[in-house]
C-alpha cells in the first residue's frame, strides 16, 4: 500500500512538472495597476476593469488598485469604464506569465454622473436592480404642470390619480397611497396626500430641480411598504455645488385650459465655504375647461418659498433650510349644483437639513438628513345664497410630523463592496377634526435599522441585498366624532430585498430584484365611517383588517448602441391582505355620496413597461413606450382590481437644431373593462401634442417652450380619474408657454 500510495504521489509530481513544461510560452500573464481621476491624482474605486470581449474582469479596490490574473498571451484590449466617468480603452501586447503593469487615468463625464439616481442605492453605486429614471434642467421644463401628477402622466408606468388639477398625485404600475412613497430629499414630506384623493402634494413643480422616480421594490433606505416605487422630488433649497458669486433661475409658465400663470425664481450666493439660497414660487388658476365646458370647482391658488444656507467646510459639508407652502384649490363635489361647492385650505411649514462628513476608517462617510413639518389642511363646504355665504369646516388634519435618516457608508471589506448601515426615525401625531370628521386622529411612531450591500461576483454579475427591520408604535386619537377610540398596537416588521445585475457587454445591462414588503394598515382604514368631501366618496373602514404582506420580483433589459435605446420590464407582485378601497354600489342617503369600503383579499399585479429611443439622424429622434397592469383579487374571489390603469401607448418625434427644436406626440389609451364590481368601465381614446422650443446663450441660458396639448379638443375620461360624474371628461385643448432663464 505504501509502495502505491508513494508511486501514486511521484507521477502526480511528473505529471505536474512535465504538463508545465509542455505549456511552455502559454502562462497566462497577471495584469495589475492603479486607476485614479485626471483633476488632482485622486484614486477612484468600483471601476470595472476588462478585458475586451471577454468575460475577464474585476474591481478596483477603495484605493483604485486592482489585479487581473489569468490573462492569455498575446494582443489584448483592456477597457476601464464606471459610472461617472468617460470609459478608457488600452491596447497593450501581453507576454507569457509576465507580470504588467497598466495605469489608467480616467476623466470625469458630467453626463453620466446626471444620470447616477440616489434615490435607488445609499451609496450612489451606479448598478442598477430595478427600472429607474430622472428628470432634471429641460427635461422638467418640458413637463410644466401644475401638479406631479399631471407631470409625471404618460411616462412608462406612471398614471395619475386625478380629482382636478390641484390633487393629481402619481401613481406607480396601479398602486397609490402609502404603497409608493413621494418624498423630499429622501424624507417624507409630512402632508396626507397619500390618504385621500383630493389630498394635494404640499410642493409646487417649479420649485423642484429633480425628480428621481424608481418603479417596483424601493430601497429600504426609506420604509418598508413601498413594493410600488419612490418618486423623490428634489430642490436646490440647500445648496449643494456653488461656485463664487450670485447664480440662479427664473421662469413663468401660462396655460389656456385654466387661465393660469405661474412663475418662480432662485438665487445662490457662494463664498468658498457657505452658500445662500432662496426661493419663491406662485401658481393661480381658474376652473379647468373640457370639450363640455367648465369643471366647476378646479382652481387652485398657491405660494411656495424657501431659504437655506450650506457650508462646505472640507470634511464636513451640508446644510438648513425652512419653506413654507400656502394652497388654496377647490374640488367638483356636486357638478349639477352651482351653489355649492367644496375648498381646501392647507399650510405647511418645514424645516430640513442635510449633512455629510468624511472621515478615515472602516466607515468614511457618514450622512444625516432630516425633515420636520407642520401641516394645517381644512376641507370647507361653502354654500351660496342669496345675499350670503355660509362656510362651515367639515374636516381638519393638524399634523406634525419628523423623518430622519443616518446612514453610514463603509470601505470595502472581504466579498462586500462600499455598502452601508443606518436608523430611519419617522412619526407623526394627527389631530383630524371638523363636523364631518370620519376617522379619529393618530398616533405614530417608527423606528428602522437598515443594511444594503453589493457583493461582485464577477466582472460580469453583481449582487445587491438588503435588510430592514422596522418597530412600529400606532395609537388612534379620539375626537368629537370618535370619542372612545383608544386602539393602539405595536410591531416589529421584517422585510428585505435581493437583487443582481448583470452587463455581458458595454452596451447590454440586465437588473432583477425579489423583494418583500410589510405595510401596516393606515387610520382610514381601520376606522373611516362617514363622508369625505375631499374625496366625493363616503368611506368605511374594518378594524379586522391584518398588515399587509407583499412579495415583488422586477427584472428589466436595458440595451443601447450609439442611435438607439430600448429598456423592457417587467413585474409581478402577490399580496397576502392587500387592502381594496373600492364602490360598494350603494349610495350613503344623507350626504348622497357613493359608498366605498376597505377590504383585505389576496391579490397579485403583473404587468410591464417597454421605452425606447431612436436616433434617425443627427436631428431627429423617435420616442415610444408602452406599459400594461393587470391587477385582481385572488383570495376568495377572482374579481379585478379598482382604479387599475389600461394598456397606453405613447410615441414622440423631436426634431433638435440645438437652438431651435420642435416635437410632435400622440397617446393612444386601450378601454378599461377589465373592473372591479360596481366600477364603470372607461372608453379608449387617442390624443394629440404638439411642442416647440428656443434656447438661446445671452448673458446666461434663455429655453422659451410652446406646447399644445389636446390639440383636437378631444373628449376623453380617464379611467383614475376621481371626479363624482364619472362621465365628466378631462381637460380639453391647451396652449402652455413657458419661460426659463439660468445665470
Amino acid at each position: 500500500m505504501k509502495f502505491l500510495k508513494y508511486n501514486l504521489l511521484f507521477f502526480l509530481f511528473v505529471f505536474f512538472n512535465v504538463s508545465l513544461l509542455a505549456s511552455g510560452s502559454q502562462d497566462p500573464a497577471v495584469v495589475h495597476g492603479r486607476v485614479v481621476d485626471s483633476e488632482g491624482g485622486v484614486p477612484v474605486p468600483f471601476v470595472n476593469i476588462q478585458v475586451a470581449g471577454t468575460t475577464k474582469g474585476t474591481f478596483t479596490d477603495e484605493n483604485g488598485y486592482y489585479r487581473l490574473p489569468n490573462i492569455p498571451p498575446g494582443e489584448q484590449r483592456l477597457m476601464a469604464s464606471a459610472m461617472g466617468y468617460e470609459t478608457v480603452y488600452r491596447n497593450i501586447d501581453i507576454q507569457a506569465a509576465e507580470l504588467v503593469a497598466v495605469d489608467f487615468i480616467v476623466n470625469a463625464d458630467a453626463l453620466e454622473l446626471g444620470t447616477v439616481l440616489v434615490t435607488a442605492s445609499p451609496t450612489a453605486s451606479g448598478f442598477r436592480y430595478q427600472s429607474d429614471m430622472s428628470f432634471f434642467g429641460e427635461s422638467l421644463q418640458k413637463r410644466s404642470e401644475a401638479s406631479f401628477g399631471e407631470m409625471l402622466d404618460g411616462e412608462p408606468g406612471i398614471a395619475m390619480r386625478s380629482n382636478g388639477s390641484a390633487p393629481a398625485r402619481p401613481v406607480i404600475r396601479g398602486m397609490d397611497g402609502d404603497r409608493i412613497l413621494i418624498l423630499e430629499h429622501g424624507e417624507r414630506m409630512g402632508d396626507v396626500s397619500e390618504s385621500g384623493s383630493g389630498h394635494s402634494l404640499a410642493m409646487d413643480p417649479l420649485s423642484a430641480n429633480r425628480v428621481e422616480v424608481v418603479k417596483g421594490p424601493a430601497s429600504l433606505m426609506y420604509g418598508s411598504s413601498a413594493l410600488g416605487g419612490v418618486i423623490n422630488l428634489m430642490t436646490a433649497d440647500i445648496p449643494e455645488d456653488w461656485s463664487a458669486g450670485t447664480s440662479g433661475v427664473v421662469s413663468a409658465h401660462g396655460a389656456t385650459v385654466n387661465n393660469m400663470g405661474a412663475g418662480f425664481a432662485r438665487f445662490t450666493h457662494g463664498s468658498p465655504t457657505w452658500a445662500a439660497s432662496g426661493r419663491l414660487a406662485f401658481r393661480s388658476a381658474g376652473d379647468i375647461m373640457t370639450p363640455e365646458g367648465i369643471m366647476p370647482g378646479t382652481y387652485m391658488d398657491q405660494f411656495d418659498g424657501a431659504f437655506g444656507l450650506g457650508i462646505d467646510r472640507n470634511k464636513l459639508n451640508g446644510g438648513v433650510s425652512i419653506s413654507a407652502n400656502n394652497q388654496v384649490y377647490g374640488l367638483p363635489e356636486f357638478l349639477d349644483d352651482p351653489y355649492e361647492s367644496v375648498e381646501v385650505r392647507q399650510r405647511r411649514y418645514g424645516m430640513q437639513g442635510r449633512f455629510s462628513y468624511n472621515r478615515q476608517g472602516f466607515f468614511d462617510k457618514a450622512q444625516l438628513r432630516f425633515n420636520a413639518t407642520h401641516l394645517d389642511q381644512k376641507e370647507v363646504e361653502i354654500d351660496i345664497g342669496e345675499g350670503f355665504i355660509d362656510e362651515d369646516v367639515e374636516l381638519s388634519h393638524y399634523k406634525y410630523a419628523f423623518s430622519s435618516t443616518l446612514t453610514l457608508q463603509h470601505r470595502p471589506v472581504w466579498i462586500f463592496d462600499r455598502g452601508a448601515f443606518g436608523v430611519n426615525l419617522h412619526g407623526h401625531n394627527l389631530d383630524i377634526g371638523g363636523d364631518e370628521a370620519y376617522t379619529p386622529g393618530e398616533r405614530r411612531a417608527n423606528a428602522g435599522f437598515f443594511t444594503f450591500q453589493e457583493i461582485p461576483l464577477s466582472g460580469l454579475w453583481r449582487l445587491q441585498a438588503g435588510l430592514r427591520i422596522d418597530a412600529l408604535y400606532t395609537a388612534a386619537l379620539a375626537n368629537e366624532i370618535f370619542p372612545e377610540a383608544d386602539e393602539s398596537m405595536s410591531s416589529v416588521n421584517i422585510t428585505g430585498s435581493v437583487g443582481l445585475n448583470y452587463r455581458p457587454a458595454n452596451n447590454v445591462e440586465v437588473g432583477g430584484q425579489i423583494a418583500r414588503a410589510h405595510r401596516n394598515p393606515m387610520v382610514e382604514e381601520l376606522f373611516a365611517n362617514g363622508p369625505h368631501l375631499c374625496s366625493g366618496v363616503y368611506e368605511l373602514g374594518s378594524i379586522d383588517l391584518r398588515d399587509e404582506i407583499g412579495h415583488g420580483v422586477d427584472i428589466f433589459v436595458r440595451w443601447t448602441t450609439g442611435r438607439t435605446a430600448v429598456e423592457i420590464a417587467g413585474f409581478f407582485n402577490q399580496y397576502n391582505n392587500y387592502i381594496i378601497f373600492g364602490p360598494t354600489g350603494n349610495i350613503d342617503q344623507e350626504s348622497m355620496l357613493p359608498v366605498f369600503h376597505y377590504l383585505g383579499d389576496a391579490a397579485r399585479f403583473f404587468g410591464g413597461e417597454l421605452a425606447s429611443s431612436v436616433n434617425i439622424s443627427s436631428t431627429l429622434r423617435i420616442e415610444a413606450s408602452l406599459d400594461y397592469v393587470n391587477a385582481r383579487r385572488t383570495g376568495g374571489e377572482r374579481e379585478y382590481l379598482p382604479f387599475i390603469p389600461p394598456l397606453r401607448l405613447r410615441t414622440e418625434l423631436f426634431y433638435d437644431l440645438e437652438s431651435v427644436w420642435v416635437s410632435a406626440s400622440m397617446r393612444s389609451v386601450s378601454s378599461q373593462e377589465r373592473v372591479a364590481p360596481e366600477e364603470e368601465t372607461t372608453g379608449g381614446y387617442t390624443i394629440l401634442g404638439m411642442a416647440a422650443g428656443y434656447r438661446i446663450d445671452y448673458g446666461g441660458r434663455h429655453v422659451l417652450m410652446l406646447r399644445a396639448d389636446n390639440i383636437l379638443d378631444k373628449k376623453y375620461r380617464d379611467h383614475l380619474s376621481r371626479v363624482e360624474d364619472r362621465q365628466f371628461p378631462m381637460p380639453g385643448r391647451n396652449l402652455s408657454l413657458a419661460y426659463r432663464f439660468y445665470f
